[in-house]
């Protein structure tokens, strides 16, 4: 299955858990309608991105990455690239790449976790947002595309990043 063809078929198939997530999801569905190349990034009109919160095993703290170039503290995450067979192995890809924790992160049963639509310098983001579990002891790295990597406990999340940080990390711990 091609990457734009499972894109399709998670976001028709995903239960949206409150009425703004339901309009972003059709918004998503509409957007790789209308938009043939709209999983990669040379889509000005926005482009479908995949994300995932890492938390660690105990479910006490989430890794976040400070972005190289927005200098924000976000969750994993990035552009989809022809290599990825499903958005569910992009966000894994990403995660791994910036959390340089390259073995043993498992995404969350259940498929995305929420949504967010952003806009960055490329273009809009359609973000789609997993969760993955670091294994026990994982020592993350910092990659090329970050300055820093780091834990942080539940509570200390709304101090350091923005409140879509805070909504994806909010969703994670109901569903864990």
């Amino acid at each position: 299955m091609r990457l734009r063809e499972d894109a399709a078929r998670v976001l028709k198939e995903w239960p949206a858990p409150s009425q703004e997530q339901e309009r972003l999801r059709l918004t998503y569905l509409d957007h790789l309608a209308a938009h043939q190349d709209g999983m990669w990034k040379p889509c000005k009109d926005g482009h479908i991105t995949a994300s995932a919160l890492v938390v660690d095993p105990a479910g006490e703290r989430v890794l976040l990455t400070l972005h190289r170039k927005l200098e924000m503290w976000l969750q994993m995450g990035g552009h989809c690239e022809p290599e990825d067979a499903t958005l569910a192995d992009a966000a894994l890809r990403e995660a791994r790449e910036e959390s340089g924790i390259a073995q043993g992160l498992t995404l969350l049963p259940g498929g995305p976790v929420r949504l967010d639509r952003h806009h960055t310098p490329c273009a809009r983001h359609l973000d789609v947002q997993y969760a993955a579990v670091a294994p026990a002891g994982a020592v993350p790295t910092v990659s090329d595309e970050s300055l820093d990597v780091r834990w942080f406990p539940y509570d200390e999340v709304a101090a350091v990043a923005d409140a879509s940080v805070v909504r994806l990390v909010e969703r994670t711990r109901a569903l864990l």
